[in-house]
């Protein structure tokens, strides 16, 4: 609240969406031609805009990022990540016809097997993590939605807790 005025200044979490995009057992990842992270992989995500679902806009985001659309798309995961201030939601979904290309936020993108993946480049904790929960989750047959929570801890590692 102002002092000066009493004006309630609201400060709320920031909620991001994205999307797993499959294709044939491959997962579609963009390497980023933004900062923060410019060069390194991701999934496609970002801000939630106003008046959309966060189905509405992982869609976006993975339209917008890597010129894709994706069918049959389902809530895979959602991060509390309480050091930044974020929810996470990350779908799930079928890649349509296997075609994608680079948007304007991103230098390319690539259709990865599991052991194709370039780990040691993924640009964000979060998106690691839903990655590595994926194909965990998708070995067990168990693509249901998980919730977890994420905390920077003071070594400079992360924490998560599942629930």
């Amino acid at each position: 609240m102002c002092k000066a005025c009493n004006t309630i200044h609201y400060q709320n979490p920031k909620v991001v969406t994205g999307c797993i995009a499959e294709w044939q057992g491959k997962v579609l990842l963009c390497r980023r031609a933004i900062e923060p992270r410019y060069g390194l992989w991701t999934l496609p995500a970002g801000f939630m805009e106003n008046s959309e679902s966060t189905l509405q806009g992982a869609a976006r985001e993975t339209m917008e990022e890597a010129n894709a659309r994706v069918d049959n798309m389902r809530l895979f995961s959602v991060f509390s990540i309480i050091h930044i201030n974020q929810v996470y939601t990350m779908y799930h979904g079928e890649l349509v016809k296997g075609e994608a290309s680079a948007g304007s936020e991103s230098l390319e993108t690539a259709l990865f097997e599991e052991h194709e993946i370039p780990w040691d480049e993924i640009a964000f904790p979060v998106v690691l993590e839903n990655l590595k929960q994926y194909f965990r989750y998708r070995k067990r047959g168990e693509l249901g939605t998980h919730y977890g929570e994420m905390n920077k801890l003071p070594d400079g590692g992360y924490s998560v807790t599942y629930c």
